[in-house]
């Protein structure tokens, strides 16, 4: 394949990349990102003073839900079986980090669901804090790892 893009035809539409003739292998992906909070907002979040409820509860629950549904997100991607999903968030005196692990035994990796866990633990943060906190600042979404093992 070398460097051909594998969701682009040979006419440059998209298409679904074809796995059918591939392994299922178990795959993880850990990603992180955080979000900016000023230390106003992070003393709210922590005294679970926020008028929409408990900020880190409902950013974790919402990252797990979102990896579940990675694929009606994200065009192209496949719809994986996936066997564990977990956001572990770090109050920080400026901010919050998130960290998303994800596992599959598939055709496919299940980056793209930890990807789509940070993001969506981030954005909920951003949306119960937003009334306070006119600054926030989501950044450093990446993927810091993913495996793959043979079965």
């Amino acid at each position: 394949m070398g460097d051909r893009l594998t969701h682009v035809d040979e006419s440059g539409k998209a298409r679904m990349v074809d796995v059918s003739g591939k392994e299922r292998v178990r795959r993880t992906a850990r990603a992180s990102g955080r979000i900016d909070l000023s230390p106003a907002t992070v003393a709210l979040v922590l005294a679970n003073g926020m008028k929409k409820g408990d900020v880190l509860s409902a950013a974790r629950l919402a990252g797990i839900m979102a990896a579940k549904r990675t694929s009606e997100l994200i065009p192209l991607c496949h719809n994986i079986e996936i066997e564990h999903a977990g956001v572990e968030l770090r109050v920080l005196e400026d901010g919050i980090e998130i960290e998303a692990t994800a596992t599959c035994t598939d055709k496919t990796g299940i980056e793209m669901e930890a990807l789509t866990a940070v993001a969506v633990a981030a954005l909920t943060v951003y949306d119960m804090c937003k009334a306070v906190d006119k600054g926030m600042r989501i950044r450093d979404i990446v993927l810091v790892e993913k495996t793959k093992e043979k079965l």
